[in-house]
């Protein structure tokens, strides 16, 4: 069982990467350098700073849509419960993040890796 959840986590890293589009790519990496967004515990994105440009809430609404498609989709095929599979990927984006990027700490407070 493990090992599946540990299939799929990878497939969906993989598809996830594949999901966005360059251009829209480019943007999110861009906000992210920026210090604008990071990634959250949660396994979605979140606004570090306090008034973001609307194109931002954009952009982190149309992801965080994305991710939770396929999210859902992916729990359901590995028979996990789709929070779990969220909070697994929340660590494992974390992970991923470059330094110099925001991910958010358990407590709610976002931290520069």
């Amino acid at each position: 069982m493990f090992r599946r959840i540990q299939h799929i986590l990878t497939m969906f890293a993989l598809a996830l990467s594949l999901v966005a589009t360059s251009a829209w790519a480019t943007s999110m990496d861009e906000a992210k350098a920026k210090g604008l967004i990071g990634e959250r515990t949660n396994g979605y994105l979140g606004i570090v700073v306090s008034n973001p440009p609307s194109d931002i809430r954009r952009l982190v609404n149309d992801i965080n849509e994305k991710r939770k498609a396929a999210y859902k989709k992916s729990a359901a095929s590995a028979g996990a419960e789709q929070g779990v599979f969220e909070l697994r990927m929340g660590q494992r984006l974390q992970q991923r993040t470059p330094r110099g990027q925001y991910i958010q700490l358990q407590n709610g407070n976002w931290k520069k890796k």
